[in-house]
């Protein structure tokens, strides 16, 4: 019974999770995951997560495919395959209560950069520092299901429009998607529970995705985002300390 109603709790979450990513352009996993790893054992909850993600991004890519620059994510993807490979080897024989901890401590990290952070740079930065973001992505989306950050704060650094940097972030997120829920099919992270969860969160997510990018033009960015990482900050500290 427990068990039935923790799975009844993903679908408000999912929901609220594909809202943040059509508003934003990312941020499903770093919304979902404190909520999904407290109700759910942590190897489900990243498998599940990482699915969720995978449905988002396609509908963003297609949405967002015209802003979308070749030169812009070609260094992500080739940083994030060797750390794809890294992460999902790490999930498979990671203890849970470690990976509660670095989860939190991540969520802390990017949510306190981003909401001290004042401007963004005027000029690009070097390919090296896409590939960087793309290997560290790769390691933390394969292990946590929340590979965000690095890649986040590369582009919000990197001075691009802001669709150019939604239709990015979309297409390398759905790119990494593809590569993480695949290992964790082929290494037996996902089951036959993982894909069942999906289906049954798939038209929540959906709902939120939509309404997110409805909104997306409407509500403004810089007060949404502030709002969102307030409650990641406390989420994270909950996931660290207790």
């Amino acid at each position: 019974m427990i068990e039935e109603l923790n799975y009844l709790v993903t679908l408000p979450i999912s929901f609220f999770a594909g809202l943040t990513q059509g508003l934003t352009g990312f941020g499903s996993a770093l919304v979902a995951m404190p909520f999904f790893i407290q109700i759910l054992p942590a190897k489900l909850a990243v498998s599940l997560s990482i699915l969720n993600g995978l449905l988002i991004t396609t509908i963003l890519t297609i949405r967002h495919r015209s802003d979308v620059k070749s030169e812009n994510i070609l260094p992500l993807i080739i940083g994030s395959i060797p750390g794809i490979f890294l992460g999902v080897s790490f999930l498979r024989y990671a203890d849970e209560i470690l990976i509660k901890r670095i989860l939190g401590a991540i969520i802390i990290s990017y949510s306190i950069y981003s909401l001290s952070k004042k401007r963004t740079l005027n000029k690009r930065l070097s390919r090296i520092w896409g590939i960087v973001a793309g290997f560290l992505t790769g390691i933390i989306g394969a292990s946590f299901s929340a590979g965000g950050p690095p890649t986040i704060i590369y582009v919000t650094l990197s001075g691009w429009k802001k669709d150019e940097i939604k239709g990015t972030l979309s297409a390398f997120f759905l790119f990494t998607g593809i590569f993480i829920s695949t290992g964790h099919l082929f290494t037996g992270i996902s089951n036959k529970t993982t894909y069942f969860l999906f289906l049954l969160n798939a038209p929540f997510i959906l709902s939120g995705v939509f309404l997110g990018m409805k909104a997306y033009r409407a509500i403004p960015y810089a007060i949404y985002l502030k709002i969102v990482l307030v409650l990641l900050l406390a989420m994270g500290c909950l996931l660290l300390f207790f």
